[in-house]
């Protein structure tokens, strides 16, 4: 689970994203409805971040598992205290993140990994819930082509991992006889992940696939987080559209 960003750039996307959210949500109304977390008023949703930056800061400073808190029960504030509380929540994992350095390994749900693995969860959560706040206020959502990238194989680092299993046992649906799904931007090399009957395996690179999904990169960030329908127009897909619903419909993270 090795990032292609250095720890630099996952710090500076972590800021960049915090921001675009914290726009997206600050003197919002806290019962607005989130389309695309149908079971959360914004409040919620702002609760979630803030509370999963503080989390990941806290799991890093003491470098051992803690129990997943519900989002349910984050305090953001009243909504003009919105932007304060999650800039603070941000500069605290950060600040976290510094003091083991990004290399030492610590507890994560799949075994020992280097610290830089919660900053990256994080970020990659922090990414996909911009979008939701984004879309919920009608605010423009932005994101860089190297964050949404990452997002995809830290999605599918996770998927890969046997172990990932054990928490969500949807995932041992994807197991297969060698089909094959390609996600294909068009700024940059894309992904090929192969169902195997063992396990979800994936790669970059141009090779072929039984269906392909194809677009902006940011969009198929998108679209493999479930927060776009594989039939908006802003994507196209060629192939074996079945294999791709099937994919889709064992994939919610």
């Amino acid at each position: 689970m090795t990032s292609t960003l250095d720890t630099a750039r996952l710090v500076e996307g972590l800021r960049e994203q915090t921001g675009g959210f914290t726009r997206a949500v600050a003197g919002r109304d806290p019962d607005a409805r989130v389309p695309t977390c149908p079971k959360w008023p914004l409040r919620t949703l702002v609760g979630r971040v803030g509370q999963e930056h503080r989390w990941a800061a806290e799991l890093v400073r003491k470098g051992e598992q803690l129990p997943v808190p519900d989002p349910r029960q984050a305090d953001p504030g009243a909504p003009d205290e919105w932007a304060r509380w999650l800039r603070e929540g941000a500069k605290e994992l950060i600040r976290a993140m510094q003091e083991p350095g990004t290399d030492t390994e610590m507890h994560t749900f799949f075994g020992p990994r280097p610290a830089a693995f919660w900053l990256r969860r994080v970020l990659s959560d922090t990414c996909v819930h911009h979008y939701d706040a984004a879309f919920a206020t009608d605010t423009a959502f932005e994101i860089a082509d190297d964050l949404a990238a990452d997002v995809i194989s830290e999605n599918l680092d996770l998927l890969s991992t046997p172990a990932f299993e054990t928490a969500r046992p949807a995932v041992a649906g994807l197991r297969g006889r060698g089909e094959r799904i390609g996600f294909r931007p068009r700024s940059m090399e894309g992904w090929v992940i192969t169902r195997t009957p063992e396990s979800v395996r994936w790669e970059r690179g141009p090779a072929e696939a039984d269906v392909v999904v194809s677009g902006a990169v940011a969009d198929l960030m998108l679209v493999f987080s479930h927060r776009v329908p594989p039939e908006d127009n802003r994507v196209t897909v060629t192939g074996d559209r079945a294999l791709l619903d099937h994919w889709l419909a064992h994939t919610a993270l």
